[in-house]
């Protein structure tokens, strides 16, 4: 059989949603010829639609698509993050700044977060965050894109998105059905294998009609229709480690300040985000169904709102974990039929990103090379358990006993890969970095510092430079204070570029 004779005609994407409308978008700019893409979805199967906060990278799924940024943010009302604030994680009333970017700019061969712990200790230094030029720009509730200038302050931050995703996934769908997605209104309800190999060859909708495909995209969310409904994959629950398993979100209206970054504020029984947009605040309160019940947890949500509901709370369930295979067959599970992994750090929307990108550079043919299926699914696991191991750290580095989760969560076993990062940084303030790492060393020394797991000892090297730590510390937080002052406004910025009709 010719090369050519081998490529598949027919992909069917199940579910759509944020992760069905990129799955398109992307296979329809990437696949220009030779193929057809169906993407099947029911107007009655609502999606679950709570993540509006995104990492940077997102930047570069919608630059591949080749969207024009401030029409983007018009159509989705959008917003600018510069990273997320917690507060009251570590303990009760204290807070910082996970950003994205650096900290400082390296004026030695020994890393800044070195001569700041040491200035830090001898109460010569303010707060981390001040030394973060994301967060003195966030602070001031200014906002630009970082400057590509080198030699200035205002290149070493760097930005993403807030967004309606019910909006983002409709400006996605227009861009697909413009090239060539057709979409089936329907609802699955059932799945039928081949015979011989046990693929997926077609779906069948509750009016009878039945859809056949060679590669079949799973974006069912949390039902897994072909991944699990019809493969059984299995799924590995990692609730012993991150044990909050239930969710409200409601959205009200704006009010307060429009923030550059989101915000999540840790309550007794779980967390509570906040995320600004143009036209409103998304907020919803993440919690353990052990440690409060469904109604008080509404209470906690609408107690601690900016402005006023636009709606009831919404509830969601879930399983932390992920699917033991995000490939089986000739089935690709994308978004959360693939696995969950709670908001905190805004990578829902990243995991469905990284595994189109996946997808894409591993494409099959109608062979179905299992080594391709194997190092899809060896490189999602790597990245869903990095990313894993850097929520758990937020829980687990807590002094807080105010509320079971906090005390099971401060005491409970952690993965060795997690206890091996927090142990060398804890005895020598070194950053150990592994493959697939989507958050790199200036947010893990965020949330180290952040939730007070302090250095018992330096880099070694420091004590044999001759380097005026202090004056340099003072030097950066001064111009970096400075450099912000020329930017626009959060608002001015929307205002001007990408404010929604």
């Amino acid at each position: 059989m010719r090369a050519d004779e081998r490529l598949i005609r027919k992909v069917v994407i199940v579910g759509g949603g944020s992760a069905g409308w990129m799955t398109a978008a992307a296979l329809s700019n990437a696949l220009t010829a030779d193929r057809s893409i169906t993407l099947i979805e029911s107007d009655e199967i609502g999606t679950v639609g709570v993540g509006e906060a995104t990492v940077p990278p997102i930047k570069v799924f919608n630059q591949s698509l080749g969207l024009n940024e401030f029409e983007f943010m018009r159509r989705t009302q959008g917003s600018f993050k510069l990273g997320i604030q917690l507060v009251d994680w570590a303990r009760s009333g204290q807070r910082y700044f996970h950003p994205f970017g650096s900290f400082g700019r390296p004026f030695d061969i020994v890393d800044v977060h070195h001569y700041w712990c040491r200035a830090h200790a001898q109460g010569k230094a303010a707060s981390l965050d001040e030394y973060c030029m994301a967060w003195v720009v966030a602070a001031a509730g200014r906002f630009a894109p970082p400057v590509h200038d080198l030699r200035s302050l205002l290149s070493t931050y760097d930005y993403a998105y807030h967004f309606d995703a019910g909006l983002y996934a409709a400006y996605l769908r227009e861009y697909a059905e413009r090239r060539g997605v057709s979409r089936i209104e329907g609802k699955v309800t059932e799945v039928v294998l081949e015979d011989t190999r046990g693929h997926v060859a077609s779906v069948r909708l509750a009016d009878g009609r039945s859809i056949e495909g060679e590669l079949f995209i799973d974006c069912s969310g949390f039902r897994a229709l072909l991944i699990e409904g019809a493969l059984k994959t299995g799924y590995d629950d990692w609730t012993h480690w991150l044990p909050c398993d239930r969710a409200l979100a409601v959205p009200c209206e704006r009010a307060g300040d429009f923030t550059p970054y989101t915000r999540a504020t840790a309550r007794t029984a779980g967390w509570q985000w906040r995320i600004p947009l143009q036209h409103r605040i998304g907020n919803g309160y993440v919690y353990s169904s052990k440690s409060i019940t469904d109604d008080a947890a509404a209470a906690t949500l609408l107690s601690n709102l900016d402005g006023r509901p636009l709606g009831d709370p919404r509830p969601l369930r879930f399983v932390t974990g992920r699917r033991r295979k995000a490939w089986n067959r000739n089935v690709v599970a994308i978004g959360l039929s693939s696995g969950f992994l709670e908001p905190l750090e805004s990578t829902s929307l990243h995991l469905i990103q990284t595994g189109i990108v996946k997808l894409l550079a591993l494409l099959p043919d109608l062979d179905f090379d299992p080594i391709l299926a194997d190092e899809f699914n060896r490189i999602t696991a790597s990245e869903v358990e990095r990313i894993r191991d850097f929520l758990i750290l937020h829980y687990h580095m807590t002094q807080r006993q105010d509320g079971e989760l906090w005390r099971y969560c401060a005491s409970m076993p952690i993965p060795d890969t997690l206890r091996e990062k927090i142990e060398h940084f804890r005895r020598y303030g070194r950053l150990v970095q592994r493959e697939w790492e989507l958050f790199s060393a200036p947010s893990w020394l965020a949330v180290h510092i952040g939730q007070l797991n302090l250095p018992e000892r330096l880099d070694p090297l420091i004590h044999y430079r001759k380097v005026d730590g202090d004056h340099w510390l003072a030097a950066l937080r001064e111009a970096m204070i400075a450099a912000a002052s020329t930017l626009p406004s959060h608002q001015q910025y929307v205002d001007q570029h990408c404010r929604s009709a």
